[in-house]
Protein backbone atom coordinates (compact mmCIF):
# COMPACT_ATOMS: atom_id res chain seq x y z
CA UNK A 1 0.00 0.00 0.00
CA UNK A 2 1.88 3.32 -0.87
CA UNK A 3 1.34 6.69 -0.81
CA UNK A 4 -0.10 8.64 -4.14
CA UNK A 5 0.52 12.51 -5.02
CA UNK A 6 -2.16 14.31 -6.25
CA UNK A 7 -1.87 17.71 -8.18
CA UNK A 8 -4.69 19.91 -6.76
CA UNK A 9 -3.75 22.71 -8.94
CA UNK A 10 -5.18 20.16 -12.22
CA UNK A 11 -8.40 18.86 -10.50
CA UNK A 12 -11.53 17.77 -12.48
CA UNK A 13 -14.46 20.20 -12.32
CA UNK A 14 -17.09 19.02 -9.48
CA UNK A 15 -19.57 20.54 -10.54
CA UNK A 16 -20.91 18.01 -12.70
CA UNK A 17 -20.44 14.93 -10.48
CA UNK A 18 -22.79 16.98 -7.35
CA UNK A 19 -25.48 17.50 -10.15
CA UNK A 20 -25.47 13.87 -11.11
CA UNK A 21 -25.63 12.86 -7.61
CA UNK A 22 -28.43 15.26 -6.84
CA UNK A 23 -30.61 14.63 -9.88
CA UNK A 24 -30.72 10.70 -7.95
CA UNK A 25 -31.42 12.12 -4.39
CA UNK A 26 -27.97 11.99 -3.35
CA UNK A 27 -26.26 15.06 -1.66
CA UNK A 28 -22.59 16.02 -1.16
CA UNK A 29 -21.86 18.42 1.72
CA UNK A 30 -19.29 18.86 4.78
CA UNK A 31 -20.62 17.27 7.47
CA UNK A 32 -21.63 19.72 10.62
CA UNK A 33 -20.60 19.25 14.38
CA UNK A 34 -23.83 18.65 15.84
CA UNK A 35 -23.39 15.19 13.00
CA UNK A 36 -20.14 13.91 14.40
CA UNK A 37 -21.35 11.08 16.75
CA UNK A 38 -23.80 10.03 14.18
CA UNK A 39 -21.15 10.27 11.15
CA UNK A 40 -18.27 8.11 13.30
CA UNK A 41 -20.79 5.52 14.59
CA UNK A 42 -21.73 4.96 10.37
CA UNK A 43 -17.82 4.70 9.72
CA UNK A 44 -17.42 2.52 12.48
CA UNK A 45 -19.71 -0.12 11.65
CA UNK A 46 -18.97 0.43 8.06
CA UNK A 47 -15.51 0.34 7.60
CA UNK A 48 -13.97 -0.23 11.56
CA UNK A 49 -12.83 1.62 14.60
CA UNK A 50 -9.23 2.84 12.74
CA UNK A 51 -11.24 4.92 10.12
CA UNK A 52 -13.83 6.17 12.84
CA UNK A 53 -10.84 7.29 14.77
CA UNK A 54 -9.60 9.50 12.08
CA UNK A 55 -13.31 10.57 11.04
CA UNK A 56 -13.43 11.75 14.83
CA UNK A 57 -10.67 13.86 14.24
CA UNK A 58 -12.01 15.15 11.30
CA UNK A 59 -14.71 17.00 13.61
CA UNK A 60 -11.91 18.64 15.56
CA UNK A 61 -10.67 20.72 12.27
CA UNK A 62 -11.74 24.07 11.42
CA UNK A 63 -13.46 23.62 9.08
CA UNK A 64 -14.42 20.59 10.18
CA UNK A 65 -12.56 17.99 7.07
CA UNK A 66 -15.31 15.41 6.76
CA UNK A 67 -17.86 15.42 4.18
CA UNK A 68 -20.48 13.25 3.26
CA UNK A 69 -22.81 11.71 0.90
CA UNK A 70 -26.62 11.22 1.93
CA UNK A 71 -29.61 9.59 0.60
CA UNK A 72 -32.99 10.06 1.78
CA UNK A 73 -31.50 11.45 5.16
CA UNK A 74 -29.05 8.16 5.79
CA UNK A 75 -25.36 8.24 5.20
CA UNK A 76 -24.62 6.94 2.13
CA UNK A 77 -20.77 7.58 1.87
CA UNK A 78 -17.68 9.64 3.82
CA UNK A 79 -14.41 11.10 3.36
CA UNK A 80 -12.07 13.17 5.23
CA UNK A 81 -8.74 15.29 5.33
CA UNK A 82 -6.38 16.46 7.44
CA UNK A 83 -6.90 13.62 10.00
CA UNK A 84 -3.68 11.48 10.27
CA UNK A 85 -1.32 14.04 9.04
CA UNK A 86 -2.14 17.42 7.60
CA UNK A 87 -2.35 17.53 3.37
CA UNK A 88 -3.65 13.77 3.64
CA UNK A 89 -6.56 12.66 2.22
CA UNK A 90 -8.51 9.89 4.04
CA UNK A 91 -10.09 8.15 4.69
CA UNK A 92 -13.06 7.54 2.43
CA UNK A 93 -15.75 4.84 1.71
CA UNK A 94 -18.96 4.29 0.21
CA UNK A 95 -21.87 1.89 1.45
CA UNK A 96 -21.84 -1.45 -0.75
CA UNK A 97 -25.31 -0.56 -1.74
CA UNK A 98 -24.78 2.82 -2.91
CA UNK A 99 -21.26 2.16 -4.88
CA UNK A 100 -20.46 2.44 -9.09
CA UNK A 101 -23.25 5.74 -8.61
CA UNK A 102 -19.95 8.52 -8.45
CA UNK A 103 -20.24 9.34 -4.84
CA UNK A 104 -16.47 8.06 -4.21
CA UNK A 105 -15.50 10.49 -7.00
CA UNK A 106 -17.62 13.67 -5.44
CA UNK A 107 -16.47 13.01 -2.10
CA UNK A 108 -12.64 12.90 -3.20
CA UNK A 109 -12.99 15.84 -5.43
CA UNK A 110 -14.91 17.43 -2.48
CA UNK A 111 -12.25 17.08 -0.14
CA UNK A 112 -9.45 17.88 -2.33
CA UNK A 113 -11.49 20.88 -3.78
CA UNK A 114 -11.38 22.17 0.54
CA UNK A 115 -7.63 21.36 0.14
CA UNK A 116 -6.50 23.47 -2.62
CA UNK A 117 -9.02 26.25 -0.82
CA UNK A 118 -7.30 26.06 2.22
CA UNK A 119 -3.84 26.78 0.40
CA UNK A 120 -2.41 22.70 -0.60
CA UNK A 121 -0.99 22.25 -3.95
CA UNK A 122 -0.48 19.00 -3.71
CA UNK A 123 -2.14 16.17 -1.36
CA UNK A 124 -0.85 12.51 -0.63
CA UNK A 125 -3.38 9.84 -0.47
CA UNK A 126 -1.75 7.60 2.18
CA UNK A 127 -1.96 4.09 1.56
CA UNK A 128 -3.92 3.67 -1.37
CA UNK A 129 -4.33 -0.61 -1.93
CA UNK A 130 -3.69 -1.54 -4.99
CA UNK A 131 -7.29 -1.96 -6.12
CA UNK A 132 -7.89 1.66 -5.06
CA UNK A 133 -4.65 3.19 -6.58
CA UNK A 134 -6.33 2.83 -10.38
CA UNK A 135 -9.51 4.87 -8.99
CA UNK A 136 -7.25 7.96 -7.98
CA UNK A 137 -5.07 7.57 -10.74
CA UNK A 138 -8.33 8.19 -13.31
CA UNK A 139 -10.09 10.10 -11.22
CA UNK A 140 -7.37 12.76 -10.11
CA UNK A 141 -4.27 11.61 -11.66
CA UNK A 142 -2.96 10.18 -8.58
CA UNK A 143 0.39 9.03 -8.87
CA UNK A 144 2.51 6.63 -6.63
CA UNK A 145 5.15 8.12 -4.11
CA UNK A 146 8.26 5.66 -4.39
CA UNK A 147 9.37 4.29 -0.99
CA UNK A 148 6.35 5.40 0.53
CA UNK A 149 5.12 1.76 1.69
CA UNK A 150 4.75 1.14 4.52
CA UNK A 151 5.07 5.06 5.39
CA UNK A 152 3.41 6.43 8.29
CA UNK A 153 1.68 3.41 8.61
CA UNK A 154 4.03 0.91 10.19
CA UNK A 155 4.40 0.10 13.30
CA UNK A 156 0.50 0.06 13.55
CA UNK A 157 -1.50 -1.21 16.87
CA UNK A 158 -2.68 -4.78 16.52
CA UNK A 159 -6.32 -6.01 17.58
Amino acid sequence: MSDLLVKLYELPEIEPCIEQLRSQGTAVRTAMAYEKSRVVAWVRDAFGDGWASECDVAFCNRPVSCFIATANGSIVGFACYDCTCRDYFGPAGVAASARGNGIGKALLLACLGAMRTLGYAYAIIGGASAANAGFYEGVVGATPIEGSSPGIYRDRLKG
